[in-house]
């Protein structure tokens, strides 16, 4: 009879040391950013690093890097698959190095305002997140991080103003160079951190920014005319990868992905209202803006759109053909839905 009890005794204390939180394995995910940590980015994912540990009871640890402490997004990519790192930061040159056809979404003058954006978006991201699965990601994010515009030494109404100007692009963005080359832009590549110096030399007379980052870094002072066309949306997300999330309890995934999802819209939010400011104050500080007419801003897409096959043609193309083609057949829906009820 005590043997009868001992056993039982020994059943229920293995039972409580299995199935209490007190004694399950602690994880941690090492998530590096590229952001700052005073910025939208950077609070918000504090604020999502404390949201898993008390979904999870202080299962799912994440430590965040800032600042790009972890490396450039070339080496962050590297070691989330090598699983040092578990989760990082991208924007959408540091997603395109796992699916191509996110670059799509930056196509210079494709996509032309938030609503667009956000119908493409709504039906493409099933299939973006499938592609990064079917290579060991999983997409926690996708963030809308503002809209590229150009920034010049003189006022740009019209592409040929642009193409007489020597104009900045980056390193890290080989297809959008190789885009504006085939426009016929002057093309310098010029690092982000050399950007202020080449317009002083007057080695660049013209860049493509996004207004938050030319706030940031002061290039507004010598580039000191915007264009409100928008050139293309700024995409960025979280990634983590595939091997971490598969140690994650199931049963805490659901409200996991919807802590996401809050940050993912906080970001935003963020983002949006900071980009309103960054033009109110650098408009206060010397900024023209260059308001364009509604037969301006048509020229701009119909010139860029005169070069499509040698962007996305059979041969050799730059960005993703078949996946840009969706994207355009989605957009040709909705304009012509958005003129029929207006």
């Amino acid at each position: 009879m005590k043997t009868s009890i001992r056993k039982k005794l020994l059943f229920l204390l293995i039972l409580f040391f299995v199935i209490s939180p007190v004694f399950a394995q602690r994880m941690t995910v090492r998530l590096a950013s590229i952001v700052p940590e005073n910025t939208p980015w950077g609070q918000s994912i504090n604020r999502l690093a404390a949201e898993w540990n008390r979904i999870t009871n202080g299962q799912v640890n994440m430590i965040v890097f800032h600042g790009g402490t972890a490396g450039d997004e070339s080496q962050v990519m590297s070691l989330l698959k090598s699983n040092q790192l578990q989760a990082g930061v991208f924007t959408s040159m540091g997603l395109n190095s796992i699916t191509p056809e996110i670059m799509v979404i930056s196509y210079p003058f494709l996509i032309r305002d938030d609503k667009e954006l956000d119908e493409v978006l709504r039906r493409v991201k099933p299939d973006l997140d499938a592609r990064m699965r079917q290579n060991g990601f999983v997409t926690l994010t996708w963030v809308r991080s503002g809209w590229v515009k150009v920034f010049s030494k003189t006022p740009v109404t019209t592409p040929d103003d642009l193409r007489r100007l020597k104009f900045g692009t980056g390193f890290d963005d080989p297809q959008l160079v190789q885009a504006f080359r085939v426009f016929g832009y002057q093309v310098v590549p010029v690092n982000l951190t050399e950007q202020l110096f080449a317009l002083q030399s007057n080695r660049i007379e013209a860049l493509y920014n996004s207004p938050i980052l030319s706030a940031g870094n002061q290039t507004f002072g010598l580039a000191n005319n915007m264009s409100t066309v928008s050139v293309a949306p700024f995409m960025g997300g979280i990634l983590m990868n595939e091997i971490t999330w598969r140690r994650i309890p199931d049963r805490y995934k659901p409200a996991l992905m919807e802590a996401c999802r809050r940050a993912e819209k906080e970001i935003e939010d963020s983002i949006a209202n900071l980009e309103a400011e960054a033009i109110a104050t650098m408009k206060r500080h010397g900024l023209k803006v260059n308001e364009l007419t509604p037969a301006q801003v048509q020229l701009w897409y119909d010139d860029h759109a005169k070069y499509e096959n040698r962007l996305v043609g059979q041969s050799n193309p730059i960005f993703h053909r078949e996946f840009y083609f969706r994207v355009k057949d989605i957009l040709t829906e909705y304009r012509s839905g958005s003129a029929q009820r207006r």
